[in-house]
């Protein structure tokens, strides 16, 4: 049963980034592109957090610090230059990327800045060469329709993009600064969305103007959802980086149900009379207690001379097994705390053992160490000292604010809508001036400017789409929800295609075949621009589309006339067609005997299965029927 979220309460705001399609970074003249090959160029960084103008530390960059994780940088010179390795000043703000995100502002009626002020958000996680992002506030308060509804924008603001993690061993952490640097347009609603289906609508919206400013870069990673989700009595969550579209529904549809699942156990605990002060830092060694384990994470531990320490949690007997949301406990919520702070592989409870080679008589040996009751919960870690101490405390921390109820934090979005703790939320100390770029004046005149090249609207587009290629609403909507809408209005320019069967392809076939677990997004523009061309030529049918695709995503480099080749799929021609037609109902007599015209179906299927993707369904529908009738006349 659907939850009413009217009811509980729930309130969600949204941040949309999107890359910008720019011919250069936001800072330099750098390519913004990424690369695939080997780096040029590695370097080596520890990031530290420094003091605000007040003296203060964000939480969230003293939190990553603590890690004590180095990064190793990795670069080419075609798509990274002294900027990104924070060796040279930025340059100039890129004014094109400007322009383009003034121009999605004037489209939601957001009212521009008059000067531009570029500032630092302190970002110490790594992704950042400098420790800190570069942002600006282009335009203020805006405003979406969807449906009757109107959603207010806080701002559009513009900052570069991240560095890309690609990987880690032990403490080292590796990032590729090809994409540091490129522009990405933010716009920020207000918390007004109420629903998870509402909360899709609203990005939709949103993203569909991105789109029709034609200026922003599609595919994977291009386009990323920040989610800040809060209920009554619960707390504010920000859910980071929220990729696939249809994912972003069940992310709060989840998200709301481990808050009221939190504030449920809080109740609980609180009516256990368990207080914070309980819960004290006091860690057990209790290596001796599996000295003889088949657990093979403990025996693996203890072998490398490493420790076991545990510690007690009053009066949380059966509420780390607690699922807040699909697979995921209040021992999970423990567990990703303990591995962020103390670097450990992840914890033990007693509310899952006996299981992984533990046996119940390691755990009745484990309580007797500790001095617990059966209200109580055990919690241990295998790793140095140092780590499960960390780790330990992490989890103790974690426990007293489960009595407090949810606290508030960054969280990271899962393939199935679960999240996973990521670090603290920020605080105010995270935002201060960029001192290496001076203000830009945005003029009146270049407002009008801009405003006198609006693109169409996206209501605009979906009118023009249905009358200009007579496609109906629901494809032609698809169209511009779809990352194709430019592709297709150039295919159409391009050649004698039905526009129904581009449309369809780059909605709901290339859709199929993406869940069909096809890399879809290894096809360029330019290769599924030469398939229409081909088929504009005569040399491809449309049937053999979905065939060609799958050639090409496997076969990087090729182009389609090496997939028809490979595949076999040259087109024959009308008398070929007719010639193999008339073979085919000769080899069958006895089917036209039995059921004259009727036997349509079972011929196309004869037919099809031998040449489909060399010739145009319709017309051997077209000469099958005129060769059964001569045949059922003889």
């Amino acid at each position: 049963m659907e939850m009413d979220y009217q009811k509980i309460g729930l309130k969600v705001g949204l941040e949309i980034h999107q890359q910008l399609d720019t011919s250069a970074k936001l800072f330099c003249n750098c390519k913004p592109e990424l690369f695939k090959e080997e780096p040029e160029i590695t370097f080596l960084r520890r990031l530290r957090p420094t003091q605000s103008e007040l003296g203060q530390i964000d939480p969230a960059a003293y939190f990553e610090f603590q890690k004590g994780v180095k990064i190793l940088y990795e670069a080419n010179r075609a798509t990274s230059c002294l900027v990104e390795m924070d060796e040279e000043p930025p340059h100039p703000l890129n004014m094109e990327a400007v322009e383009t995100t003034l121009t999605a502002a004037l489209m939601i009626d957001a009212e521009p800045v008059d000067e531009i002020h570029v500032m630092r958000k302190t970002v110490i996680d790594g992704s950042n060469t400098t420790g800190f992002q570069r942002t600006c506030v282009i335009a203020l308060n805006g405003e979406v329709k969807v449906g009757e509804k109107t959603v207010p924008i806080q701002h559009v603001s513009l900052e570069e993009d991240a560095a890309r993690k690609t990987g880690g061993e032990g403490n080292i952490i590796r990032y590729r600064i090809d994409r540091l640097g490129i522009p990405l347009i933010e716009v920020a609603t207000a918390p007004v969305i109420k629903s998870p289906k509402e909360a899709k609508e609203v990005a939709l919206a949103i993203g569909r103007v991105l789109r029709a400013t034609g200026k922003v870069r599609r595919g994977l990673g291009t386009i990323r959802q920040d989610i800040n989700i809060s209920i009554p009595n619960g707390a504010l969550i920000e859910i980071k980086g929220v990729q696939e579209l249809e994912l972003l529904p069940l992310v709060v549809k989840y998200e709301v149900q481990r808050q009221l699942k939190l504030m449920k156990i809080s109740e609980e605990l609180r009516a256990r009379e368990v207080k914070e002060e309980h819960i004290k830092e006091e860690f057990i060694d209790v290596t001796t207690v599996f000295k003889q384990t088949k657990c093979k994470v403990l025996r693996k531990a203890i072998d490398k001379k490493q420790q076991i320490l545990a510690v007690k949690l009053p009066k949380f007997n059966g509420f780390l097994k607690q699922e807040l949301m699909l697979s995921f406990r209040l021992g999970t919520e423990m567990s990703d705390r303990a591995r962020f702070w103390g670097r450990v592989g992840g914890i033990f409870h007693t509310d899952e053992l006996p299981a992984y080679g533990i046996t119940k008589e390691e755990v009745e040996k484990l309580r007797e160490a500790l001095e617990v009751d059966d209200q109580d919960a055990v919690v241990f870690v295998a790793d140095n000292p140092e780590n499960a101490k960390d780790a330990l405390k992490a989890v103790v921390e974690r426990a007293r604010e489960a009595i407090k109820g949810v606290p508030p934090e960054t969280r990271a979005p899962k393939p199935d809508g679960t999240t996973r703790y990521m670090r603290p939320r920020p605080g105010a100390a995270r935002m201060y001036p960029e001192t290496d770029i001076p203000p830009i004046h945005i003029t009146e005149d270049y407002i009008r400017k801009i405003s006198s090249q609006l693109p169409e609207m996206p209501e605009q587009k979906l009118e023009r789409l249905m009358k200009e290629h007579r496609l109906n609403q629901k494809l032609a909507r698809q169209v511009l929800d779809s990352e194709y809408s430019e592709l297709f209005e150039s295919i159409m320019k391009q050649g004698k295609v039905s526009p129904t069967t581009v449309a369809a392809f780059l909605t709901e076939t290339l859709k199929a075949l993406k869940r069909d677990g096809v890399q879809v997004d290894k096809v360029s523009e330019s290769q599924i621009r030469e398939i229409f061309n081909e088929i504009s030529a005569g040399e491809l049918t449309k049937e053999a589309i979905p065939d060609v695709t799958v050639w090409l995503s496997s076969h990087e480099n090729k182009n389609v006339r090496e997939a028809i080749k490979s595949l076999g799929l040259k087109t024959i021609s009308e008398n070929e067609l007719r010639a193999f037609v008339e073979k085919v109902i000769e080899d069958n007599r006895s089917l036209i005997r039995e059921r004259g015209e009727n036997s349509f179906g079972v011929f196309m299927g004869i037919i099809m299965k031998e040449l489909r993707g060399k010739v145009d369904a319709a017309l051997v529908s077209r000469v099958l029927r005129e060769k059964l009738k001569e045949f059922v006349r003889v």
